[in-house]
């Protein structure tokens, strides 16, 4: 171990070292092993600190303390305790206990340092995503008494007997066996009953259980599901949004083991929930599981190490499905709950497409208008009998702007940005700089009216309420979302995650210009369309109840038809196999490195690659960066971040210029 030397602290003036008497160093065990809250990649490995045996009782493995390093007071964590030091010189002092509180348990030690390692970060970095701020108080307070008495008994399969391998499933978890499953989950209402028997059925085996959602909205309808199979006060849920005094509480109940289900986004995954015995994961391919801070884990990923180092259960589901979902069924890894084909048709909702040939027969303009004949029919026959659901991809009102003679993109004359408009009357005003121009001519043809290119949410509203008249129209969207509407007629206008859920079940849903959702620049364009289509989709009333969708797409696109089939599996096959061909992940781990020219060619000159390393790029990144992939076989992930970390390492013990971001296997690779 390495050892923090007092050598400056020796060379302060004498009226500072006798400010503060550290008496002598604890009898047991004195000396801690502190992993320092330093960022720094040469910085990444735990250092001897001495105990005083004023300290020694509070100097716990798992504690909070605070050390001196290179002059300055630091915090960190007491990692554990040791009779004697591998460091040859002095030790530095614990500065003080913060806390006797042992927040930092074995279980998830060991799975941060995992996390680093895979993903090429620092240990620092993960102990900041597990573990909330520390809070005196809340720390300090009674603990609030959980309900007593023995677990109740496992709830019964209830929704899951739809699905031929769900009671086997249940009763895998009844056994405290460790099934891992992908679920492809029927549509409707029911996925948070099933998610909450799942975890009753391990809640009364004694063991814990942890489930994670996308967002607050999920959390409530699973957060309900849960208090109704477990009863009130059993289970705990977190999320960003609650404070850091009651986020702290809640953390600490589960760290105490007075609560052994956890429910939260993406920050839970990490929630230290005592004899893990379930795993839940929904929806895995919305982008709020991926982690925007360093070293960015994805809960999927995260999740799964969990439950192979502990040996947990694992329910991976979701309306839609991932290539990553299916590479662990691919794999072997995991075992795919899918309903069979007769009761798929009962559940999901009717979905015809606008520009299929039937239509195009009966409609030339199908293909090409925005809103064609069979939208405007479906709208008006579902609001006979309930609320219409219109899907659009794009906030606003106006997202883009062209030249109205020769539709050449309108941009700004300052900055080159792309011109939009705000509202009825407003001047175009520039995305980028937000400089209006209101004499804007096109500088190909010199036309000065313009035309909408990208429609918004909010245009879309004003043109459906003029189809309309006289029917309610709610709009859904940003920071204005909507959680529920009641079952009357009704045009809701929403953006793909917005849609609120209305009593009962839409009577249709209009999925629109499939076209901008199909043609973004990205790996997962078709994969992320067909899961917001889907997602939408669930929300209507079963077809032989009525429901209608109709999806404004060519119908020979591949996506369209999943939908039509509602066959998520066959798509996410398909897909794996295309990424298999093209060499992309999941199939290979795929590093990016993005920072100043100079620095990325630096790293990975100092990164000694695997041997199946390949190097991609570099490409320009906007303003002044640039990209550099390394792709190498899934196998050799493991050695490419552990390369990746010691070249960063490297650069950061020299102090070399410039900052470079890497990222494992990111979700947006164009």
């Amino acid at each position: 171990m390495a050892g923090a030397v007092s050598q400056q602290a020796a060379a302060r003036p004498a009226r500072r070292k006798a400010s503060r008497d550290p008496g002598p160093a604890a009898t047991v065990l004195p000396v801690a092993r502190v992993a320092v809250d330093i960022p720094l990649a040469h910085l990444d490995r735990p250092f001897d600190y001495l105990i005083p045996e004023r300290l020694s009782d509070q100097a716990v493995p798992g504690c909070r303390v605070r050390v001196r390093f290179a002059g300055q007071l630091v915090d960190g964590y007491l990692l554990d305790r040791a009779a004697v030091s591998d460091h040859q010189g002095r030790l530095a002092r614990l500065e003080r206990v913060v806390s006797p509180e042992p927040v930092l348990s074995p279980e998830i030690m060991a799975l941060a340092r995992e996390v680093a390692a895979r993903w090429a970060g620092t240990l620092a970095d993960v102990l900041r995503l597990a573990i909330p701020p520390r809070h005196a108080r809340t720390e300090s307070a009674d603990p609030v008494p959980v309900p007593g008495g023995p677990p109740a008994g496992p709830p019964g399969p209830g929704p899951w007997t739809r699905y031929p391998d769900g009671p086997g499933y249940l009763g895998a978890l009844t056994g405290r066996r460790g099934p891992r499953a992908v679920w492809s989950a029927l549509p409707g209402p029911h996925w948070p009953e099933e998610i909450a028997r799942a975890v009753a059925t391990v809640a009364a085996t004694g063991r814990g259980a942890l489930a994670v959602v996308p967002d607050a909205r999920d959390l409530g309808l699973l957060d309900a599901a849960l208090t109704a199979q477990l009863g009130p006060g059993r289970h705990v849920t977190l999320a960003a949004d609650l404070g850091p005094a009651e986020r702290y509480r809640r953390w600490l109940a589960v760290r105490r083991g007075a609560q052994r289900v956890v429910a939260g986004t993406r920050a839970a995954m990490f929630a230290p929930v005592s004899e893990l015995g379930l795993v839940v994961l929904w929806d895995d391919g919305d982008d709020l599981h991926a982690e925007p801070r360093a070293p960015y884990p994805h809960a999927r990923e995260v999740l799964a190490l969990r439950a192979h180092r502990t040996g947990a259960a694992v329910l991976i589901g979701g309306f839609a499905r991932t290539a990553e979902s299916t590479s662990l069924v691919a794999s072997g890894w995991a075992r795919p709950i899918v309903a069979d084909r007769p009761v798929i048709r009962d559940h999901a909702a009717a979905v015809r497409a606008a520009g299929g040939d039937a239509e195009l027969a009966r409609d030339e303009a199908a293909q090409t208008a925005r809103l064609p004949s069979l939208v405007l029919r479906t709208a008006r026959e579902g609001l006979d009998t309930g609320p219409v659901l219109v899907q659009v991809p794009r906030r606003g009102y106006v997202a883009a702007l062209g030249c109205a003679r020769c539709r050449e993109r309108a941009r700004c004359t300052a900055c080159g940005g792309p011109l939009a408009l705000a509202g009825v009357g407003a001047p175009p005003r520039c995305g980028w700089c937000g400089v209006a121009d209101e004499r804007w001519r096109c500088s190909r043809c010199g036309h000065s009216a313009v035309r909408a290119l990208v429609t918004g949410a909010g245009r879309t509203a004003e043109e459906l309420g003029r189809a309309f008249p006289g029917v309610p129209l709610i709009t859904s969207g940003g920071a204005a979302m909507i959680p529920t509407v009641p079952g009357t007629p009704a045009l809701v206008v929403a953006t793909p995650g917005a849609e609120p859920r209305a009593g009962g079940g839409y009577a249709a849903a209009l999925l629109l210009d499939g076209w901008m959702l199909l043609g973004r620049p990205s790996l997962r364009a078709t994969e992320e369309t067909l899961r917001r289509w889907m997602n939408a989709a669930a929300l209507v009333r079963a077809g032989p109840a009525g429901g209608r969708v109709v999806v404004v797409a060519d119908s020979a696109i591949p996506a369209v038809q999943a939908l039509i089939r509602w066959d998520p599996v066959t798509h996410s096959e398909r897909e794996l196999a295309e990424r298999a061909e093209l060499h992309f992940p999941p199939t290979v781990r795929i590093a990016s490195l993005s920072g100043p020219q100079d620095a990325v060619g630096a790293l990975v000159a100092d990164t000694e690659l695997p041997p199946g390393a390949e190097l991609l790029g570099p490409v320009d990144e906007p303003p002044d960066s640039v990209r550099m992939l390394v792709r190498v076989p899934r196998s050799e992930g493991l050695m490419l971040a552990g390369a990746l970390h010691r070249a960063q390492a490297g650069r950061s013990a020299r102090k070399a210029p410039g900052a470079v971001r890497v990222q494992l296997d990111p979700a947006e690779l164009i």
